[in-house]
């Protein structure tokens, strides 16, 4: 899974031993020092994976995930932290990081989060070539939820997400109606983590539900099942059984 991997980390010591376990994975890199130089890669070629420091010069992590996110740039983001509060890791989260891990951290945990981060995007069909097995578009009202392409449309509109966000939306889109208990999605984005909070679950929703939800008709509905979790349903399919009785 060789991957081209850019490094934005202003600490010498600590980019240089995130970049020699990177390559000892088979893996390309780049390192870079600052905000702004990180951008500037990820402009000129077509990286897999940014792993990037929150606290940098120039620009900091997080403007950095903003202007990727608006230019709708869709590389996997793993945000490393020296900030420990929830809030801080949540906002990295809401403005379109895939992953985080907060300082200090292991190498080979770090190893182990970028192989899931690979895996998991490069299954979402970004890197591949259709596979018509596994093509077909998965549809709740007028949401369309394309597993190949990676894309989301709502009314035909299109609608740009996340790679955390678009795992969660196909996973709930392939079973409408189905109540997925947070730990579910947790499973969904990261696999089993004990480090990982289920708020994480809770932003993407929210998220979600700006995006999705946003026609004057409300065409899906991610509701909240309290005290278990959510699900994505049709408002005019329950609303054509309610009739029907």
């Amino acid at each position: 899974m060789c991957a081209h991997v850019i490094v934005a980390e202003d600490d010498p010591k600590q980019a240089e031993l995130v970049r020699r376990y990177l390559e000892r994975e088979g893996h390309a890199v780049t390192v870079v020092g600052d905000g702004l130089a990180a951008l500037e890669q990820v402009r000129q070629g077509t990286p897999d994976l940014l792993v990037l420091d929150v606290m940098m010069p120039r620009a900091d992590g997080l403007d950095v995930i903003r202007v990727l996110r608006s230019e709708a740039r869709e590389l996997a983001v793993l945000m490393l932290t020296a900030r420990s509060t929830e809030d801080d890791l949540l906002l990295g989260l809401d403005l379109g990081a895939d992953d985080y891990m907060t300082k200090p951290y292991s190498p080979r945990e770090l190893m182990a989060r970028v192989r899931t981060l690979l895996r998991r995007t490069r299954r979402s069909g970004r890197d591949a070539d259709p596979d018509p097995a596994d093509g077909h578009v998965l549809r709740v009202g007028a949401l369309a939820v394309d597993p190949v392409r990676h894309e989301v449309a709502v009314e035909g509109v299109r609608v740009e997400c996340t790679p955390g966000e678009f795992r969660l939306l196909a996973a709930m889109a392939a079973e409408p109606d189905r109540v997925f208990a947070r730990e579910q999605l947790l499973e969904e984005l990261h696999g089993f983590d004990r480090y990982i909070s289920s708020r994480t679950v809770d932003v993407h929703i929210m998220n979600l539900r700006k995006k999705i939800e946003r026609a004057p008709r409300r065409p899906v509905r991610l509701l909240t099942v309290f005290g278990v979790g959510y699900k994505l349903t049709d408002p005019a399919k329950g609303a054509a059984r309610a009739s029907a009785r």
